[in-house]
């Protein structure tokens, strides 16, 4: 994969952790590990949710600008696509899935995040989009998902300004789901997912691809979709457990077997 990136699992949450000193910058490498990382927990069937963290000093400050300084426009035509293919990997991971935010998310370290469920980030944390202050825009899904996150006129502010945000700002307009104090990050970012992590785990993966497809479409095809992934989790023995369970037990006492 690479040096500078590595899958961790525990009780059932893998975390895939961004590791290269000093920032994080996410470069050619690390984004195209990051993908790989991906695709590796989500074929895992043991892993229930994932985290994505990059430490307790700095989730991810950007790309890495040295790199892209020498990158000729036909060099990006090349390359953009799959810098997109590589976090599309993280927002398609058929799991729960949260981001751990210590420190900066800005840029690239932004848009990672955004692939995320949900985002916990620590009360001194800082994102943004700052890419217009260097001439170009967001690349990774910064034009696409935060607008679609936060809303067109809040994205458009962040974009256009390339400002940060610091914490509470970032959960007052819905960029962040919770804040917790800088050592706090990682635990609460586990606590958030390790529900998940013995439920009905087609159920979760059929409720995720109905949200996030329903997300990109007009309302009567997104009821399509519902429909078809509401039908079919009546192929999975968790649902025969969770409806057995209710109807002998009452609601909450299933015991899912994740099949």
């Amino acid at each position: 994969m690479s040096e500078f990136v590595r899958v961790e699992t525990e009780g059932g949450i893998a975390t895939i952790r961004i590791d290269r000193p000093k920032m994080n910058p996410l470069s050619i490498e690390v984004q195209d590990a990051i993908g790989e990382a991906a695709r590796q927990v989500s074929a895992d069937p043991d892993i229930a949710a994932v985290i994505v963290y990059g430490g307790e000093k700095v989730f991810a400050a950007g790309a890495d600008i040295k790199e892209m300084q020498r990158m000729t426009y036909t060099d990006m035509v090349d390359r953009a696509p799959v810098i997109q293919d590589c976090f599309r990997a993280v927002a398609h991971i058929p799991k729960p899935t949260v981001a751990a935010i210590n420190g900066y998310a800005l840029g690239a370290g932004c848009e990672l995040a955004l692939c995320c469920d949900f985002r916990v980030a620590a009360s001194d944390a800082r994102l943004g989009q700052p890419e217009i202050l260097l001439g170009v825009i967001p690349g990774a899904g910064g034009t696409q998902r935060l607008p679609r996150l936060i809303g067109a006129a809040k994205a458009k502010d962040l974009v256009f300004t390339g400002r940060m945000v610091d914490a509470q700002e970032a959960l007052a307009i819905g960029l962040v789901d919770e804040v917790v104090e800088p050592e706090e990050v990682y635990a609460a970012a586990r606590r958030r997912v390790e529900r998940y992590v013995h439920g009905p785990a087609y159920a979760l993966r059929a409720a995720k691809e109905a949200i996030d497809r329903g997300l990109e479409t007009d309302l009567e095809t997104g009821l399509a979709i519902e429909a078809m992934q509401f039908a079919g989790v009546f192929a999975t023995r968790d649902r025969e457990i969770g409806m057995t369970s209710f109807v002998e037990e009452g609601p909450g006492k299933a015991r899912f077997e994740g099949r």
